[in-house]
C-alpha cells in the first residue's frame, strides 16, 4: 500500500511537474505570440513608410524629368543677354527702317503733287491747243467766208 502510495504522490509529483512545464510553455508560447504579433505590426509600420518612401521617391523622379524636360527646352533658346542684344538690334533696326519709310513717303508725296502740276499743265496745254485750233478755224473760217 506504501509503495502504492508512494507511486501515486511519485504520478502526482510527476503529474504536476508536467502541469507546471506545460504553464511555463503556455506562457513562453504567449510571449512568443506577442512577440511575432508585435514583430507583424512593426513590418505593416515598415512596410507603410517604404510606401510613403517609394511614393516620394516616386515623385522626385517625375519632377525630375520634368525638370530635364524643361532644361532641354530651355536650352534650345538664347539666354536673356543675348535676347536682349537681339531685341536692341531689331530695335535699331526697326528704327532705321521707319525713318527710310517716312523718306520713301515723303518722296512719293513728292511725286504725287508733281504728278498732279504735270497732269494739271498737260490739261491746260490740251485746253490751249483746243483753244487754238478753234480760234484758227475761226480765223480760217472768217478768210474763206467772203463778208457781203
Amino acid at each position: 500500500m506504501l509503495s502504492t502510495l508512494s507511486q501515486c504522490e511519485f504520478s502526482m509529483g510527476k503529474t504536476l511537474l508536467v502541469y507546471d512545464m506545460n504553464l511555463r510553455e503556455m506562457e513562453n508560447y504567449e510571449k512568443i505570440y506577442k512577440e511575432i504579433e508585435s514583430s507583424i505590426a512593426g513590418a505593416h509600420e515598415k512596410i507603410a513608410e517604404c510606401k510613403k518612401q517609394i511614393l516620394q521617391a516616386k515623385r522626385i523622379r517625375k519632377n525630375r524629368q520634368e525638370y530635364d524636360a524643361l532644361a532641354k527646352v530651355i536650352q534650345h533658346h538664347p539666354d536673356r543677354h543675348e535676347t536682349l542684344k537681339e531685341l536692341e538690334i531689331l530695335g535699331k533696326e526697326l528704327e532705321h527702317l521707319s525713318h527710310i519709310k517716312e523718306n520713301i513717303e515723303d518722296k512719293l508725296d513728292l511725286r504725287r503733287k508733281q504728278f498732279y502740276v504735270l497732269l494739271n499743265t498737260i490739261h491746260e496745254l490740251q485746253q490751249t491747243l483746243e483753244n487754238d485750233e478753234k480760234f484758227c478755224e475761226i480765223e480760217a473760217g472768217t478768210k474763206t467766208d467772203p463778208k457781203p
